[in-house]
């Protein structure tokens, strides 16, 4: 494999010169130019992008933090990113935390020690004082979970909004006892859509009852299933069910169905996010969708102008109700 030497001694240049024709200086006059291209050409030469990273004093490498791999919440948001990343030459590097304060410390050390560039961050459990601390030097972005008035930008939807317009749904179709599964409080986005489904209740007269709330420590199918087993046993007036993500309404789904009861004729259930999994199930799961892959793009172009030095706003999409078979029968 041929070296940087030896294309400037068939160019008849100085390394230092073949070194400025690669990092495309202006300062090489265009019949230089026109020698090393043609000398790179002729011995194959592949410059060492690790050398070249380290001269510019950058890794070309993005970090995206993400509580769990196995949350299919995840994917298309991952999509978008690395597709807009691998588009202006960055690399991507999938992190998960698994809610793990040591394991974040480890991809922060990839930042503070230059080998990666900067962060999207999508672990709602990060520890906020330690986030602020890093992006006080190092460019970082928030994706979907973020951190009110913390000076970070992010992208999201209006979790409050959507979780109220889900509401009203059930309501418009005549149901007034309608349960809520949330996840733990600690988290914005379960404080948000918990304060959706409470003023969806209010402007519709309905009493807000505490006893048809269910707080979940996993989004997962599991945890859906048990929170709504607790809700069956408890009270039999229920006639809907919302759930602040789809993993745990096709669990709530499935414990519904294994107590012999119909969807929707006995329990209408809500979703949130749209996952791939909500179009497969039986019936066919109403959700709220998030545009995941656009926010995936977003969140890698925000990180990539914040690393150029560019001033970045934080954006919030819009969101869509897909109504199918859980609640129109």
């Amino acid at each position: 494999m041929a070296n940087i030497q030896q294309v400037a001694e068939l160019a008849g240049v100085s390394v230092a010169t073949v070194s400025r024709v690669l990092n495309n200086h202006s300062t090489v006059a265009t019949k230089t130019k026109l020698k090393v291209e043609e000398a790179i050409k002729k011995l194959n030469y592949e410059p060492s992008m690790l050398g070249r990273n380290l001269r510019n004093s950058e890794s070309r490498l993005l970090l995206v933090l993400i509580p769990k791999i196995s949350n299919p919440f995840y994917f298309e948001i991952i999509k978008g990113i690395e597709t807009t990343a691998l588009s202006q030459s960055y690399n991507v590097l999938l992190c998960e935390t698994d809610s793990n304060p040591e394991r974040r410390n480890i991809y922060f050390d990839l930042v503070r020690k230059k080998m990666a560039d900067g962060i999207i961050s999508m672990d709602p459990a990060i520890n906020l004082k330690t986030l602020l601390q890093l992006a006080e030097r190092h460019s970082i972005i928030q994706c979907s979970e973020y951190a009110v008035d913390s000076g970070i930008s992010y992208v999201t939807i209006d979790s409050e909004k959507a979780a109220y317009r889900a509401v009203k749904h059930l309501i418009t179709i005549g149901h007034k006892d309608i349960a809520f599964i949330n996840s733990d409080k600690k988290y914005l986005y379960a404080r948000q859509r918990e304060t959706g489904y409470k003023k969806a209740l209010e402007e519709h007269g309905i009493p807000f009852n505490k006893t048809y709330i269910r707080y979940t420590q996993q989004l997962s199918f599991e945890s859906g299933q048990q929170a709504m087993r607790s809700l069956l046993s408890e009270t039999d007036r229920l006639t809907a069910v919302f759930s602040v993500s789809d993993l745990l309404a096709i669990g709530a789904l499935k414990e519904i169905h294994a107590q012999g009861l119909q969807v929707p004729n006995d329990i209408a259930v809500v979703g949130f996010d749209n996952i791939d999994f909500s179009n497969m199930t039986h019936p066919t799961l109403t959700t709220v969708e998030q545009p995941m892959y656009k926010m995936g793009t977003i969140a890698a172009q925000m990180l990539m102008d914040k690393i150029k030095g560019e001033e970045v706003e934080s954006v919030v999409l819009d969101h869509e109700l897909v109504i199918r078979e859980s609640t129109s029968g």
